[in-house]
């Protein structure tokens, strides 16, 4: 009996020891954003390609400057060569749209919406039109392109969250498409701390990319700019519990970390976010399976509730992603205990757990 029950503790421990982060989150998923403009070493897109490999990075999203118009279609062949998912494009270039058709790839856009210049004298609901009405040409070009079109934070009215879930369900219903989705980025998500738990839960049916950064108070930003806005994953004040809300919403879309230094080799920048990504992750990792250990404890019960003799009444709180584990874990124990000929009755519980 002893060695049943310390046997089930060792499965439990193991499954949260080797519990890897959700797949969107590995690095080899990551998106590299803000590496183009952003790079000390100002890489060409070969060069720029051969980094991201170097990184384990399989995705980008390109943005852009206009000294980088001509390597347009150059950026697009050099991904390919080396499996780079060409996964966005910074808002709008009518040859870009036109490369992207004859390479036959599907970027997602990457838009921000306004107000008008007299906002305070206008109603939630006239606002929304407005930006509605402004951004609806694009909208329905990048419906008829196939690629969907994400309305992305960059401070002011239009990148509040709810004002860009309002444009958003606006757009689906004009267009009867769901192709309008909403891109939120860390960098400008200082106003939206405090409220970023719910925020995350009223943008989560929209959400098409995460932009992840380190994030410090929205007071610190507002003094010095330079030095506290782009900041490496891990070195602010609010990233962690942030990420603990997009952990605990179930978002699985695409996570960008940030080059975004402009005197800084892109490479350092991205592999600094990786690395304090990677650390956070532990952190959380560690943290959540301290507390779901201690949550699934099993109450006081005699021997005989295991062996079968009354009801099962221990039931582990384990989170989703690690319940798997256990549950493959417990089935081996189980087939085990069949052939063996040990503990039928318990073995019969094992595989209906």
């Amino acid at each position: 009996m002893k060695t049943i029950a310390f046997a089930l503790a060792l499965i439990i421990s193991l499954s949260f020891a080797s519990a890897k982060p959700p797949k969107n989150f590995r690095t080899e998923n990551l998106v590299a954003w803000c590496i183009v403009p952003y790079d000390a070493k100002n890489r060409d897109p070969e060069a720029r390609s051969k980094m991201l490999v170097e990184l384990g990075i399989t995705k980008c999203a390109y943005d852009w400057r206009k000294e980088h118009i001509p390597t347009f279609e150059e950026e697009i062949i050099q991904y390919k060569k080396h499996g780079i998912e060409y996964l966005a494009f910074w808002r709008k270039h009518d040859r870009a749209f036109e490369l992207f058709e004859e390479h036959e790839i599907r970027p997602q856009i990457w838009e921000t919406i306004h107000g008008p210049q007299d906002i305070a004298e206008l109603s939630h609901k006239e606002l929304v039109d407005f930006a509605v009405a402004e951004i609806l040409p694009l909208a329905k070009q990048t419906q008829a392109m196939g690629s969907k079109l994400g309305l992305y934070n960059h401070g002011g009215w239009g990148g509040e969250p709810r004002n860009m879930v309002a444009v958003a369900k606006a757009l689906r219903t004009k267009l009867g498409s769901d192709h309008i989705g909403i891109v939120y980025n860390f960098h400008h998500a200082h106003e939206s701390i405090v409220e970023f738990d719910g925020l995350m839960q009223s943008m989560l049916p929209y959400l098409i990319c995460l932009n992840l950064n380190g994030v410090t108070d929205a007071e610190a930003v507002r003094a010095n700019p330079d030095k506290n806005k782009i900041l490496p994953i891990g070195s602010g004040k609010f990233e962690k519990s942030m990420i603990q809300s997009v952990l605990n919403s179930g978002y699985d879309g695409p996570i960008g970390i940030l080059g975004h230094i402009a005197h800084q080799d892109a490479m350092i920048s991205l592999q600094e976010n990786i690395n304090g990504l990677q650390q956070l992750l532990e952190e959380l990792e560690s943290e959540n399976a301290h507390c779901q250990e201690r949550d699934s404890r099993p109450t006081k019960i005699r021997p005989a509730d295991y062996l079968g003799r009354s009801k099962l009444i221990w039931k582990p709180k384990i989170s989703l992603h690690l319940s798997i584990d256990v549950i493959e874990n417990l089935s081996r124990l189980a087939l085990v205990a069949n052939k063996t000929n040990a503990y039928p009755k318990f073995s019969k519980r094992l595989k209906a757990f």
